[in-house]
């Protein structure tokens, strides 16, 4: 069976032939068809085997049947990992590099604008991870209400990363009616439990036993002491001639170590894993992937998503905890049909891990004999409180990481430290009247009394300043100082600075203040006649409205009625008048604009020019 025979059209027979592909590996030979007449697909196949050309293929011959105007998302591919979905969105643009389709990727750890771009000149097919998907979806940049293919690649590894959430806050997101294609190298129940709830009428496709190695990968099994992992692998690579490896490791500062040692043995070798940024992962797998690199040496999270064509090598430095990552670290090579070997080493506190992997497998590693660093340590691994195995890369790890906060923490000590003793050492600011020795403290004037007076007396009289004779001797807006700071030449014209100057600081801001203050509008006559008529208006009312009080009578009639007194007065307030009801204060009535101060424009003095000119 060719690809001609799955029902795919000539412009994508014709990509997949300018990619090298000549027949169907059995995943695609499967899920092609399926796929082809619009069924939901859950396809159960390892890694390597061709699942992305199973269902990209598809999807490019559905969606080249109509392009809408203006065009609009309607297949989306949901992958757990950046690597991932860069290579998912190669593989679509080489496969449908002769249809009339338009494709993007999405992805967190870089700049969102050029990724914006791209959706709003529109794209028929968006790849793309959960996280950035749901932050442009929030911000009301992406719309996902036409999707008609919704694609879920690795859900077992969604799995793994904890996307399972974000997998069901997308699933909310699309329409009810679409198709689905559902890939996974692994079917954990809580994969099987998502498939339910997610496919209907679907065609399963599996091919191989669930995560069984591809056959064609030689496996071998190398017993060597921590202290000799890179020693051995160092002299493997010399020994062997390898041009390109990928080497697996446990964490992420063992990673960082590995890399590091290598260069010192003369070996060119980059890290990737999840503290660096991905422009340095792009970096890092670009150089790899020219040759420029021969190892490189990734965590899990490059486990998947690295499709390097021709890949000879996987070391397993760290064997993995659990027994589905073997299987896919070791996918990344043998891949199309190609033959690989995959490494692994295996130190004396990680026999456990080995016995998992080998019962997951089905049968046992072969292991090499005779290498130049056999183990030699035997001693049992450490246990923690609980009496649990504490793994000595892990424990590695945690102790560099807090080394690295200390550092860090020493750091911004000493920072703060400088930064302390660097003020102290700045010079302190000079006050006021150090700096300006001629402008003095201005001093709350007293009232005069005795004492003074006769301080005054024994005082000698101030010399007065020079006052011209066609001038008066009044102080202006200066207070009469200005002549303390002017030189006192003789020479030097006499000019006259007892004018108010309208530029000083003091003038502009009394003509500003009063240009700010509210002012209440003058009335209309109308309303001032009635604000004037209003008291005696209410004086009428509350006489009319009291109660008339019975004459008394006296002892005798007609004997006439004494005046009541008013009280006494008391010490302090004899003299005054008192108020009585009918004295309340009168509402101020506003003045007209004439009659009220001037503001600055109005004032002549602030309005007139002033110039310096010499005496006459």
């Amino acid at each position: 069976m060719n690809f001609r025979d799955l029902g795919l059209t000539a412009p994508i027979l014709k990509a997949l032939t300018q990619a090298g592909y000549t027949d169907p590996t059995p995943i695609q030979r499967k899920a092609v068809p399926p796929a082809l007449a619009g069924r939901d697909v859950l396809g159960c196949a390892q890694t390597g085997t061709g699942k992305t050309c199973a269902f990209a293929a598809p999807i490019l011959q559905r969606l080249s049947g109509r392009v809408p105007k203006p065009r609009t998302i309607r297949a989306l591919i949901l992958t757990p990992t950046r690597e991932l979905a860069i290579q998912i969105q190669d593989s679509f643009v080489s496969y449908g590099r002769n249809l009339p389709l338009r494709c993007a990727v999405i992805f967190g750890g870089v700049g969102q604008q050029p990724q914006v771009d791209a959706i709003q000149r529109g794209l028929d097919i968006l790849v793309a991870t959960p996280g950035r998907l749901l932050d442009l979806h929030g911000q009301g940049l992406l719309d996902l209400s036409h999707i008609e293919i919704f694609v879920l690649d690795e859900a077992d590894r969604m799995l793994d990363m904890g996307f399972i959430h974000d997998v069901k806050r997308v699933l909310k997101l699309l329409p009810e009616k679409k198709q689905t294609l559902f890939f996974s190298a692994t079917m954990p129940p809580e994969v099987m439990g998502l498939v339910d709830g997610l496919l209907h009428d679907y065609a399963r496709v599996a091919v191989d036993p669930v995560s069984s190695p591809v056959e064609v990968i030689r496996q071998s099994l190398y017993y060597v002491d921590k202290s000799n992992k890179t020693r051995l692998l160092a002299h493997l690579m010399e020994e062997r001639r390898i041009s390109s490896a990928l080497v697996f490791s446990r964490t992420k500062h063992g990673a960082n170590r590995i890399a590091q040692d290598l260069q010192k043995r003369g070996i060119s070798a980059a890290a990737i894993h999840g503290n660096k940024s991905q422009t340095a992962r792009v970096q890092a797998l670009g150089d790899f992937k020219a040759g420029r690199v021969r190892v490189l040496v990734a965590t899990d999270i490059a486990a998947r998503g690295i499709d390097i064509d021709q890949l000879p090598f996987v070391f397993n430095y760290n064997l993995p905890d659990v027994p589905e990552t073997y299987v896919h670290r070791i996918g990344r090579t043998g891949r199309a049909g190609r033959e690989g070997e995959a490494i692994s080493f295996c130190q004396f506190d990680e026999k456990d891990e080995l016995k998992a992997i080998e019962k997951l497998l089905g049968r046992p590693i072969p292991v090499v004999e005779g290498h130049p660093y056999p183990m030699e340590n035997f001693d049992p691994p450490q246990k923690d409180r609980r009496g649990r195995a504490v793994n000595s890369e892990d424990a590695e790890a945690r102790a560099a990481a807090k080394e690295k906060r200390r550092q860090k923490d020493a750091e911004n000590k000493a920072r703060a430290e400088e930064r302390k003793l660097a003020a102290q050492a700045a010079p302190a600011p000079v006050p006021a009247e150090e700096e300006e020795p001629a402008k003095k403290k201005k001093r709350r004037r007293k009232k005069p009394g005795a004492q003074q007076d006769q301080a005054a007396q024994a005082a000698p009289a101030p010399e007065e300043p020079p006052v011209r004779p066609d001038k008066p001797s009044g102080r202006g807006v200066r207070q009469g100082r200005i002549h303390e700071t002017l030189p006192q030449d003789p020479s030097m014209p006499v000019t006259d600075f007892y004018k108010p100057n309208p530029l000083d600081s003091d003038v502009i801001m009394d003509a500003t203040a009063r240009l700010l203050a509210p002012r209440r509008p003058a009335p209309r006559p109308q309303v001032q006649a009635q604000r004037k008529a209003e008291p005696e208006k209410k004086r009428e009312r509350d006489q009319k409205s009291a109660p008339q009080k019975p004459r008394r009578q006296g002892k005798k009639q007609g004997a006439p009625v004494p005046a009541a007194k008013e009280p006494a007065l008391p010490p302090s307030l004899a003299g005054k008048k008192r108020r009585r009801r009918d004295d309340r204060p009168r509402p101020i009535e506003a003045a007209p604009r004439s009659d009220r101060q001037k503001d600055s424009t109005q004032h002549k003095s602030l309005m007139r020019p002033y110039y310096l000119h010499d005496g006459d």
